[in-house]
């Protein structure tokens, strides 16, 4: 059960219910009417607790499990133990994820204003919104109904958010458009220069950043990330996309639709992601590339050169992983040939 102190338990649920809300198939008769009080893992799940089994490694865990009820794939419903509800889905974890939002709905913000903010009088601050301890809104900002903004959090002037948008402790957002129900996390910084210089023998002379960032709907951006506003044309952050702690986007970037990027991943001016693409983490990319749609990029990858749609690269640089696999088993052959 998770700690009551910082998360409130909705429900109860029955299994019928949870088949419902989920798409899953409830296996088996007389066990739509099954009381479920909470999700849990394998190990620990109680009879009145929902759980998930989503990877082969885990079966003799769930072998074991006291659960009431549990997601998993038709291929391993054999081996449930006697008595537990099988919720039947070829996508146990996405059906978990659905469950535990049922579970633990997220609150929505308590309007008001805290009396420490500093609000500009032209602010159009939308029905419902709630504004934290010492948050500052800049003039003519624009927030949309249910917006969350944190304490500490500065939101400048011009600043467009849509509805249901959070922003979290100490974020500061500046020359942004931002769409509706954007995550922004605690620290993290949109909008600021692009990092802009012309070379000149007396000094570099610096390049006006003159666009913006541009966040469409349905966006995390993790806690101390930074996204670049354009130098011209926009930076633009794709429908649906799931950005990690710690992330640096340069400016005029462009990323596409439900693109993950893992923590520490760097993605140089210019460069543009194709929908649905994957970078791991410390995944590095100079300026001015075109990475297709479906790429996946490995973790610490240094990515120097265009990736085609649907290719994987992994090493630094960055190669085809069949053609990298093929680089390390040389190298492999090599050290084993000079030690013998």
């Amino acid at each position: 059960m998770a700690d009551p102190r910082f998360f409130a338990v909705a429900g109860p649920f029955t299994a019928e219910e949870i088949s419902r809300r989920t798409g899953a198939t409830l296996a088996g008769a007389g066990k739509e009417k099954l009381v479920l009080r909470d999700v849990a893992p394998l190990e620990t799940a109680e009879p009145d607790q929902l759980s998930f089994l989503d990877n082969r490694k885990y079966a003799e865990v769930f072998r074991q499990t006291r659960a009431g009820a549990c997601f998993v794939h038709p291929d391993l419903a054999r081996e449930a133990p006697k008595g537990v509800a099988l919720l039947l889905t070829p996508e146990p974890y996405r059906a978990y994820a659905l469950a535990a939002q049922a579970f633990y709905p997220e609150p929505p913000p308590v309007p008001g204003v805290a009396p420490s903010a500093v609000v500009d009088a032209t602010v159009d601050l939308g029905e419902g919104c709630r504004i934290e301890a010492n948050a500052v809104i800049g003039d003519h900002a624009k927030l949309g109904r249910r917006c969350l903004v944190c304490a500490n959090a500065v939101i400048g002037s011009g600043v467009v958010l849509g509805d249901d948008v959070r922003v979290g402790a100490s974020a500061s957002i500046s020359h942004s458009l931002i769409g509706n129900r954007v995550r922004i996390y605690p620290g993290v910084r949109l909008g600021q220069d692009g990092f802009g210089f012309a070379p000149d023998p007396k000094g570099f002379v610096k390049v006006p950043q003159l666009g913006r960032v541009v966040v469409h709907d349905d966006v995390e951006i993790g806690a101390n990330s930074t996204v670049d506003r354009g130098a011209g044309p926009d930076t633009v952050i794709g429908a649906g996309t799931m950005i990690d702690n710690l992330v640096q986007i340069g400016h005029n970037v462009q990323i596409g639709r439900q693109c993950v990027l893992v923590s520490q991943t760097g993605i140089s001016g210019s460069t543009k992601l194709g929908d649905f693409v994957m970078i791991g983490g410390q995944g590095g990319l100079i300026g001015h590339l075109n990475i297709g749609t479906g790429a996946k990029i490995g973790a610490q990858a240094g990515v120097m050169r265009d990736v085609p749609a649907g290719e994987t690269v992994l090493g630094s640089p960055a190669f085809p992983v069949r053609e990298f696999h093929r680089q390390v088993a040389a190298l492999r052959r090599l050290a084993k040939q000079s030690n013998d």
